[in-house]
């Protein structure tokens, strides 16, 4: 996915979901500025339908998946042999205004993006895409080919303390870390990963955490592909283990002021809004509020997908 097209969004995650598609990051999450949902592939539209997402009483009645066949060259994808040949972009979450047969580029409106059951109360409206070869099946969730980001992801320190700014039923979005470089560099926020086995540099370097920690299985390590198993760690504590990119969470907890909540969403972007979510569907906060988060092992930690 090239930087171009990550720039018609304001943020991305690989890894911050429970589905099967999102598995080691073959799927990518893309939050644009508007409730507009704007192509991230060229190419010509070959099928559109309405598909079964899980009832919510929060959500919509129906889902939609857009299937495009992808124009490589235009879509400034880069890919080799065959996949450059017969790419079928999967695209979820949005109510098509285009159909069969449509030529489209990049930054094209595809329609307006609809919150199914397939999102949890504190997701914000997103684009999700996937890549299969046409001859995959196409309409399974499970299967997408490995995808990664032509971006330099900047990862930022956190002290774990930050202020309210937004709050909804489920969540509170803090205003720490500040991004240092908005609307210019893509940035997370940072994990420490200890590689004391590598023969190279220090023993351990800073990486861009992303996912659902550790309310989801797993998330991932944006910035450098691990070979063994190394621990990641987050404000001073061990919570995961990371091979390649993909960090499995270890038996956490994460705290707000000393209390325990779902669990925290990390993620990369260019938006001003840079601070975590916290996920807290059984605690409320205030906009103006000071909290600290720290993590602590569990014995049975909070395991949502």
């Amino acid at each position: 996915m090239p930087e171009s097209t990550l720039r018609e969004y304001r943020r991305f995650s690989l890894y911050n979901s429970p589905y099967p598609a999102h598995d080691s990051g073959c799927a990518i999450d893309l939050y644009p500025a508007t409730n507009e949902a704007v192509s991230p592939v060229a190419g010509e539209v070959r099928e559109t339908r309405a598909v079964r997402a899980p009832p919510k009483s929060y959500a919509a009645d129906a889902e939609y998946l857009i299937l495009v066949d992808v124009d490589a060259a235009r879509s400034g994808i880069e890919t080799s042999g065959r996949e450059s040949v017969d790419l079928v972009a999967r695209i979820l979450h949005v109510r098509p205004d285009v159909e069969a047969g449509d030529v489209i580029a990049v930054g094209d409106s595809l329609g307006e993006m609809v919150r199914s059951g397939f999102f949890a109360p504190w997701v914000a409206n997103h684009v999700h895409v996937g890549f299969r070869h046409a001859g995959q099946d196409l309409h399974r969730a499970g299967g997408s080919l490995p995808l990664d980001v032509a971006v330099d992801v900047v990862s930022i320190p956190w002290d774990g303390t930050g202020e309210v700014v937004e709050t909804g039923e489920t969540y509170a979005l803090l205003d720490a870390p500040e991004h240092p470089a908005a609307e210019e560099q893509f940035a997370g926020i940072a994990g420490v990963v200890d590689d004391s086995d590598r023969d190279r540099g220090e023993p351990t370097e800073s990486v861009v955490l992303d996912g659902g920690l550790t309310h989801y299985a797993g998330g991932g390590a944006l910035g450098r592909s691990y070979e063994a198993a190394s621990t990641v760690s987050f404000l001073g504590h061990p919570v995961g283990d990371v091979v390649s990119r993909d960090v499995t969470w270890r038996d956490v907890d994460v705290l707000a002021n000393g209390e325990r909540i779902t669990g925290i969403s990390l993620f990369t972007g260019v938006d001003p809004k840079f601070g975590p979510k916290l996920v807290c569907p059984d605690r409320a906060f205030t906009v103006g509020e000071t909290v600290r988060v720290t993590v602590r092992d569990s014995d049975d930690p909070i395991r949502l997908g």
